[in-house]
């Protein structure tokens, strides 16, 4: 039997602390990260973030806001926008949906080798849709067929590459990223900068990094987006 519970395992007391929020990280957990965020390139995905943004131009505009993971609903919810303005007479082409992925979601903008690597699916309390349990992979990255189907619908492409490929944007949050990766690296015992620099090998095709995910948020409203919390 493990002795003195949790007291004895960083790991678990690190979980505890991403449970309660990130301020129970506690301030020398975000001070450190701060400085390695400064030198962040934001390169990745379709160029310099605010460029990123001219992409938006359909008729109808809105941004989900993801700080959470949140069952399907993240993806579910651009899916049925889309729909449902094709079944008024508006098409893909004219719709622009932004996602923006920040706090405990970003590990969605990661591959599958990263949510086993680092047991995202515990750390963040993501749930595989499919086993309702941690999930060990990005089960919204690639799914097979027929993973998803909701009652009175039926099977629903909403894969983050299905969604991209019917005209959605993804972007996620640096900041998260950098303080996240840097927790996960002190409680593995392993160096922040090279942790981090993991995760950005691992970002998915086509997902856009962004200084901050307020800050993205705040630019796709600037953008014509209406707001919409999904997490």
């Amino acid at each position: 039997m493990e002795k003195n519970g949790s007291n004895n395992n960083p790991r678990r007391q690190f979980l505890g602390a991403i449970a309660s929020g990130a301020a129970a990280l506690g301030l020398s957990s975000v001070i450190s990260p701060l400085s390695a965020h400064a030198k962040t390139n934001f390169s990745h995905g379709n160029g310099d973030p605010e460029q990123w943004f001219n992409q938006v131009k359909g008729k109808h505009r809105i941004v989900f806001d993801v700080p959470h993971p949140n069952d399907i609903f993240p993806f579910a919810w651009p899916r049925i926008f889309l729909a449902t303005n094709a079944a008024t007479g508006t098409a893909e082409k004219d719709c622009s949906i932004v996602v923006v992925l920040r706090h405990t979601a970003v590990a969605y903008a990661m591959e599958d080798r990263l949510w086993s690597k680092y047991k995202f699916g515990e750390t963040f309390k993501a749930d595989d849709p499919k086993t309702k349990k941690p999930a060990t992979r990005n089960p919204f990255w690639k799914p097979a067929q027929g993973d998803f189907n909701i009652p009175g619908v039926g099977v629903v492409p909403i894969g983050i590459n299905e969604l991209q490929d019917s005209g959605v944007l993804f972007c996620v949050c640096d900041m998260a990223l950098t303080v996240y990766s840097a927790a996960i690296a002190q409680a593995m015992n392993l160096d922040a900068a090279e942790v981090k620099k993991d995760w950005i090998s691992g970002i998915l095709p086509n997902v856009q990094i962004m200084p901050a995910g307020i800050w993205a948020i705040n630019r796709a409203q600037e953008h014509g987006c209406t707001y919409c919390f999904a997490g």
